[in-house]
């Protein structure tokens, strides 16, 4: 019970956070999920309460959806999602060709270790947009990445997510929850709060990482 409690937790400030930045599912729920069933598994059923409240945070947001930088910088990284699937502040500025090595090495991150929000979310944040339109874009190519590699999860992990019900369920619900929150927060942040706040949120991802490789 102690250990769903946390997982349900987690996903719910997963769910905010990504509302927020971008990103953060992946990124915080796969490292508690890998402790009950292995990282390489944990990848392929947080793919599944990823898709979902990305699919959510989309439906609200579409509207928003810069189509420029989603042909680009979105394609890339549908591309590198499915390639990995096989196997930082305010004057960061990604443009043109710099755009689409980004989002190829953003989904290629993705697809092998489940956690290529942050990069997407760095390059998005020097596009000059609205925080509607950094989120709603950010969540559209993120939609079409787990579109692009859940098949290929599927094929590699089915015994295993078929048998993760439970895992599945829990983080469903609270990044659902967690989605539901976050987009609220959004409508309420200016946007130079909103902008530092991914930034810091970037930045203790990036720490997070690091600290995790090491141990």
């Amino acid at each position: 019970m102690i250990f769903e409690l946390m997982l349900l937790g987690t996903a719910i400030i997963a769910g905010g956070v990504a509302s927020v930045a971008g990103f953060g599912i992946g990124s915080l729920v796969t490292p508690v999920l890998s402790l009950s069933i292995g990282t390489k598994l944990a990848i392929a059923v947080v793919s599944i309460p990823h898709l979902i409240a990305t699919a959510l945070r989309f439906a609200m947001l579409r509207s928003h959806v810069d189509r420029r930088l989603l042909l680009g910088f979105g394609l890339m990284s549908i591309l590198g999602g499915v390639t990995g699937a096989t196997g930082l502040s305010e004057k960061m500025r990604f443009h043109g060709i710099l755009a689409w090595i980004a989002g190829a090495v953003s989904g290629f991150l993705g697809g092998l270790v489940g956690n290529q929000g942050g990069i997407r979310s760095a390059a998005l944040l020097g596009a000059n947009i609205s925080k509607e339109s950094f989120v709603a874009t950010a969540t559209a190519i993120g939609l079409a990445v787990d579109v692009a590699r859940m098949p290929v999860y599927f094929w590699s992990e089915h015994e295993g997510i078929l048998a993760s019900g439970t895992w599945i369920g829990i983080s469903t619900l609270g990044v659902v929850i967690g989605t539901l929150l976050g987009t609220k927060l959004l409508k309420r942040l200016p946007e130079r709060t909103f902008r530092r706040t991914v930034s810091v949120l970037i930045f203790l991802l990036g720490g997070f990482m690091f600290f995790q490789g090491i141990n």
